[in-house]
């Protein structure tokens, strides 16, 4: 009988022991796992496609070049409205360099058969900012 109690009684030393350690396990692993979602989190978060000094730069830049020959910023002209392309376009450094190389280099066929006109003597500095601007429009 008394070996019987002592089988019993280290058992449940181990069962204490082994749960013990295992909470502690899992306690480490929810901490390493909350680290890891804020360092992931934090990491997620997007850079703003442009400042509100660079979108005022763009509305002026393009308030002093031909842009307003094809576009304007409500209507279809001869190209689509800016809120067109802000609207069809997400808001980020991404597409701000793609649209930025479209305007510099020409382009066709996303808005229809009219092509536009290629701006190579802009700074792609500039262009860049007119994009941002462009992009602001989004509703």
């Amino acid at each position: 009988m008394k070996l019987n109690l002592w089988i019993a009684g280290a058992a449940c030393i181990m069962l204490t022991v082994c749960a013990g350690s295992t909470f502690a396990q899992a306690k480490k692993v929810t901490a390493k796992t909350a680290v890891k979602k804020t360092a992931a989190v934090t990491k997620a978060a997007p850079k703003p496609f442009a400042t509100a000094q660079e979108i005022e730069d763009g509305k002026a830049l393009i308030a002093k070049s031909d842009c307003l020959a094809c576009h304007n910023a409500e209507t279809k002209l001869v190209g689509p409205a800016y809120i067109a392309i802000a609207q069809k376009y997400p808001q980020d450094q991404a597409t701000v360099a793609a649209l930025s190389e479209k305007v510099i280099k020409g382009g066709s066929g996303v808005w229809g058969p009219v092509p536009m006109t290629p701006h190579p003597a802009l700074a792609a500095a500039d262009v860049n900012k007119m994009v941002a601007y462009v992009l602001s429009l989004k509703k």
